[in-house]
């Protein structure tokens, strides 16, 4: 098990941002559009455009879009499911108090989930848990099963990692997992408070949901994992250098979870720090 401790160009041959040459007739956009979708595969031409007026351009979404579907550097799409919750236990279920929860700051309400990520030879899981204000993955684990051992060291490493006030809300779906004693222990030792979803309703984790989808899109699907070491080598990669970083998120401006955190955390949270 895996847990977190969390321009302008001239003429040919000129050097674009990423350190490539520009090639003779090149529009300058698209070389910096293809640069940006290798690096987040699963951008649109929205973040795209964001990304390039971020690098100092001064480009048209309209253009971006129609230079991406000309370029074929549209993201390319999978759409795999697989049950990872299992709500048929005996265990106390939370009420979700998570609905129409209003947050204003960090560390109000967290929300965890866990996705499966396909091996040659089977699985493994990830358990990952997000702060709703900033959309930050503050904790998470990788293991080789589903267990509560997977919930439990992805809620101890966002503790460790941002240490939350008494009052912190956990939302999940109903899995086992989340309603262990294990679990509920840590959430009653450190004053927080379980939510849980309806039945089978994902609606009700959107923010959760959200970020499965993106992992799945712009790391997983376009990676081939052989074995469990693989993923341990790469996921905490894309986590925290480019989705915690570097990647641009619509509900927060068009900027990254990182970035909102420096820019909009509270005063007292940066005296405190």
């Amino acid at each position: 098990m895996v847990p977190v401790s969390g321009s302008t160009f001239g003429p040919c041959h000129k050097m674009k941002s990423s350190g490539s040459p520009v090639a003779a007739g090149e529009d300058p956009a698209v070389a910096e559009i293809h640069d940006t979708v290798t690096t987040f595969k699963g951008y649109g031409y929205r973040r795209v455009t964001a990304e390039l007026r971020h690098r100092g351009m001064i480009v048209n979404s309209k253009k971006v879009r129609r230079s991406m579907r000309e370029n074929g550097l549209n993201p390319k799409r999978k759409q795999r499911y697989v049950i990872t919750t299992d709500s048929n236990h005996d265990s106390q279920i939370y009420p979700n108090v998570a609905r129409g929860f209003e947050v204003h700051g960090p560390d109000q309400l967290w929300v965890g989930d866990i996705t499966y990520i396909a091996l040659e030879t089977g699985f493994c899981y990830l358990s990952v848990i997000l702060d709703v204000w900033s959309r930050k993955v503050v904790g998470y684990a990788l293991g080789k099963r589903i267990d509560t051992r997977l919930t439990v060291a992805a809620l101890n490493s966002a503790i460790k990692s941002r240490s939350p006030l008494p009052g912190c809300v956990l939302h999940s779906d109903r899995g086992v997992q989340y309603a262990a004693s294990s679990h509920r222990k840590i959430l009653k030792a450190r004053g927080m408070f379980g939510s849980m979803s309806r039945p089978g309703n994902p609606y009700d984790n959107p923010y959760a949901e959200s970020f499965m989808k993106t992992l799945k899109v712009e790391a997983v699907y376009v990676t081939e994992y052989a074995t469990f070491e693989d993923v341990a080598a790469d996921l905490p990669r894309f986590i925290e250098a480019i989705y915690n970083e570097r990647r641009l998120h619509s509900a927060l401006g068009y900027t990254s979870p990182n970035r909102y955190e420096e820019i909009h955390a509270p005063d007292w949270t940066k005296s405190a720090a």
